[in-house]
C-alpha cells in the first residue's frame, strides 16, 4: 500500500484555501474536511465560536483514520498557529503518513475583495467579515517557514506543559477522543 498523504490547507480567509483544497482532493484523490461547510451544513447563517473547535477535533479523528486506511485527506482549516501544524504532523508520522502543507497568502486588498465577491455571489457559503476581525486573525497567524513547507524542518517539542502532542492536541481539540470515548492520550489515532 502506497503511504498516505495528509494535505494540510494555511491561511487566512478568501485567500485560497478551499480552492486549493478542492484541487487537492481530485488531483491526490483526497479525502476533503473543510470545518467551513460543516458549520454551515450544521449551524445555517450562525458561525457560533463555541462549534469551530468541536468541529475541527471530530474531522480531524475523521481525517487520522482515514490515513490510517491509506487514503489522502487534506484539512482545510486555516491552521493559523505553528502549534496546530506541528500537531497534525506529529500526528500524521504517527500513523506513519507523508504530509505536504500548501500556505495561500494574499495583499489583505486582494483577500478583501474576494471575500467581498463570495459573500456576493455564495452567501450560503460564507460569512460577513468585518475589517476589524480581518485584521486580528491577520495578527494571530504565524506564516509557516520554509523549511515547514519543505517538511525539512523538525517538529520539534509541544508546548512547555505538554509532555507529547497528543496531549497539546487533546487540549487545543477537546472532542478529540480515542474510539473509547475518552480523551485520547497515546499515539494519534488509537481507533
Amino acid at each position: 500500500m502506497k503511504q498516505p498523504t495528509l494535505f494540510l490547507t494555511v491561511g487566512l480567509p478568501g485567500t485560497g484555501k478551499t480552492t486549493a483544497a478542492r484541487r487537492i482532493e481530485v488531483q491526490q484523490g483526497a479525502l476533503r474536511l473543510t470545518k467551513d461547510e460543516w458549520v454551515k451544513a450544521l449551524y445555517g447563517s450562525g458561525n457560533p465560536p463555541s462549534a469551530s473547535d468541536v468541529i475541527e477535533g471530530r474531522l480531524i479523528q475523521i481525517g487520522m483514520r482515514a490515513l490510517e486506511l491509506g487514503t489522502n485527506v487534506v484539512i482545510d482549516f486555516g491552521l493559523w498557529s505553528r502549534n496546530e501544524r506541528s500537531a497534525l504532523r506529529q500526528a500524521a508520522a504517527d500513523i506513519g503518513a507523508a504530509v505536504a502543507i500548501c500556505y495561500c497568502e494574499l495583499t489583505p486588498v486582494e483577500q478583501r475583495r474576494r471575500l467581498d465577491q463570495r459573500l456576493a455571489e455564495a452567501p450560503h457559503d460564507t460569512w460577513p467579515m468585518s475589517e476589524q476581525e480581518l485584521a486580528d486573525w491577520a495578527s494571530k497567524m504565524e506564516i509557516p517557514t520554509l523549511a515547514e513547507l519543505d517538511g525539512s524542518e523538525p517538529i520539534g517539542d509541544p508546548p512547555s506543559g505538554f509532555a507529547t502532542w497528543s496531549e497539546w492536541t487533546v487540549h487545543r481539540w477537546p472532542p478529540f477522543t480515542s474510539s473509547r470515548g475518552k480523551p485520547h492520550s497515546g499515539p494519534l489515532p488509537i481507533f
